[in-house]
């Protein structure tokens, strides 16, 4: 689920674009530690949600999936085919964004130099942070940030509710992992290759069959309406 939901989303083509720029190595370890924050914070807030009773949650999540599934297949149909060049250009214009920012508030060398630290201190601490700052704290707080609130953790959440915490963490990080090498590795070429309206649509429809799958599926809610 969690590979539907990613595959095209603004976190694919945040990955991808900063891999065109910087280290893939460092944008995959920056994208993948963000997503792996997000996913054990979601999983484990998923699992305090499990004091309410299990019908309950089974009945929201199946509800939640649904509408889900519908929002995508809504969304899907209303797509046009350039739906992944915009996605593409609008990561592209949040990248350039944050490092507009970044760039005016860094420091130069010659700054350093006539400040109170001593010169080779500065330099030390300048190019600390442009190894460090400049790719590997960008990714992860470029893809954080568009992760919060997203439909993946949300899913995690809803899920972490109802089954095995490891098993849901596992599972999202291993969707993660793939989706993220897949950004790095060829993010443009994938988006070029595939098409984000038909993805939508098979996400759409995953969503969906999972709703109904859960209800029918769960002990304690066809118990219920076996007894009924």
């Amino acid at each position: 689920m969690v590979i539907v939901s990613e595959l095209g989303d603004k976190t694919f083509f945040i990955a991808a674009t900063l891999s065109m720029k910087y280290s893939r190595t460092v944008v995959f370890a920056g994208s993948i530690t963000a997503l792996f924050v997000m996913t054990v914070l979601s999983a484990f807030f998923g699992y305090a949600v499990q004091v309410i009773p299990r019908i309950y949650v089974v009945y929201f999540s199946a509800l939640l999936f649904f509408l889900f599934g519908v929002k995508m297949l809504h969304s899907a149909y209303h797509m046009t085919d350039m739906a992944a060049a915009e996605e593409l250009e609008e990561a592209q214009a949040e990248i350039q964004k944050r490092e507009t920012k970044s760039s005016s508030s860094r420091s130069s060398p010659a700054d350093l130099e006539s400040g109170s630290v001593s010169y080779r201190e500065g330099i030390r601490r300048f190019a600390l942070l442009r190894f460090i700052g400049t790719v590997f704290f960008e990714a992860f707080i470029l893809t954080f940030f568009a992760e919060w609130g997203d439909r993946s953790q949300i899913t995690t959440i809803v899920l972490a509710a109802r089954e095995s915490v490891s098993g849901v963490i596992s599972g999202g990080i291993l969707g993660h992992c793939l989706c993220t090498g897949l950004a790095v590795v060829g993010g443009r070429l994938v988006s070029q290759r595939i098409s984000v309206k038909n993805v939508t649509y098979i996400g759409g429809v995953v969503f969906v069959v999972f709703a109904i799958s859960s209800l029918l599926l769960d002990k304690e809610v066809s118990g219920l309406v076996l007894v009924q």
